[in-house]
């Protein structure tokens, strides 16, 4: 298992991270690397349409490595850990609506007085008359410390950042602690193939470019377990390639992905396996819900799912949206759905 991290460490980093991200970096042509350039996939057109709309300096100071755009956003409270010029938060405060909420967190303030110096532009844009968004200065390490409530938020995304701590258990332990019962955590971010070495560790522009504090994929397993979300969920995996000789060299023969994982703050105890029918209507997968890399959901089909899985739709924002009817037969054994099969 992964050594627990000192302060000194934390605050090294988080000083390094502040300079590289604050000063360093200007636009996304300032990135050494190909780890934080998001994969150049289709797109739904609402979220074409919503992107279109976010004010074109926000964009240029974006950098992550996905997209991330959980479903069935509306009336949701989501937390953005890492937020940076706010490119994702103002993004899904238009796929919230007026009676949703989004708050970003961020370290950096360079990157906050970007996001909010757009603020009133935004919300006219979204024509709401009352701001739906706001942002925060503090770290993923200490949302409490930053003044967000326990058991306060439906949501929380993450893309391309929780890489840059040094104390992922401590990052997932509080956003466990302020997300509701049946809340999700759904976060994109960089995977190696091993546990990197301290030499890639203490580089300070391969951690910068989200390479050196990637954790390996089976470390997430572990961690998510101890600090008591659900197994983490697969959603996507594209391979990174560095497209830096010099960095390559010092990587040797380690391999990266960019994965998108989802992961559950549950009810204790087991759920028995069951079949789901989906009830079709969730926006942008109205008739085809692909909800990780093992079960996707046609509308009106009925699907039978392992208990884990029962347990996820029947106790989070879902549940309206399935029709739950007791198990036609038992499942055999756990799929290993955290598993990513671009690294093993």
């Amino acid at each position: 298992m992964p050594v627990r991290v000192q302060s000194a460490e934390i605050t090294k980093k988080r000083e390094e991270i502040e300079e590289y991200y604050g000063r360093v970096l200007k636009a996304t042509s300032d990135l050494k690397s190909n780890a934080c350039v998001a994969p150049a996939s289709p797109l739904p057109a609402f979220i074409r349409q919503a992107l279109g709309k976010v004010h074109p300096e926000v964009i240029s100071r974006y950098y992550g490595c996905g997209l991330v755009v959980p479903e069935s956003l509306e009336g949701c409270r989501v937390l953005d850990l890492g937020s940076g010029s706010g490119r994702d938060c103002y993004m899904l405060s238009q796929l919230v609506g007026d009676k949703g909420h989004v708050t970003g967190i961020d370290m950096t303030q360079d990157q906050l007085e970007v996001a909010k110096k757009y603020l009133d532009y935004h919300m006219k844009e979204f024509s709401y008359k009352t701001p739906n968004i706001s942002f925060v200065q503090g770290y993923i390490e200490a949302l409490a410390e930053a003044g967000l409530q326990k058991d306060s938020f439906d949501i929380i995304i993450s893309n391309c950042v929780v890489n840059l701590s040094p104390d992922k258990k401590r990052v997932l332990a509080e956003a466990y602690s302020i997300l509701k019962d049946g809340g999700e955590l759904y976060f994109s971010d960089v995977y190696c193939n091993g546990r990197l070495t301290n030499e890639i560790k203490n580089h300070k522009v391969l951690w910068g470019e989200c390479i050196g504090g990637a954790l390996w994929w089976k470390d997430l397993v572990h961690l998510a377990e101890e600090v008591g979300f659900s197994y983490p969920r697969l959603v996507t995996a594209s391979t990174i390639t560095v497209g830096n000789k010099e960095l390559q060299d010092i990587l040797g023969d380690f391999r990266f992905v960019s994965a998108t994982y989802r992961l559950f703050k549950l009810p204790k105890g087991s759920s028995n396996p069951c079949r789901v029918i989906y009830n079709g209507g969730i926006m942008g997968v109205e008739d085809c819900f692909p909800f990780d890399c093992q079960y996707t959901f046609k509308a009106e089909e009925v699907t039978e799912v392992d208990g884990d899985l029962a347990k996820i739709l029947s106790s989070s924002r879902f549940a309206e949206d399935f029709t739950f009817e007791p198990s036609g037969r038992g499942l055999c054994g756990g799929l290993l759905l955290w598993s990513c099969p671009l690294l093993e």
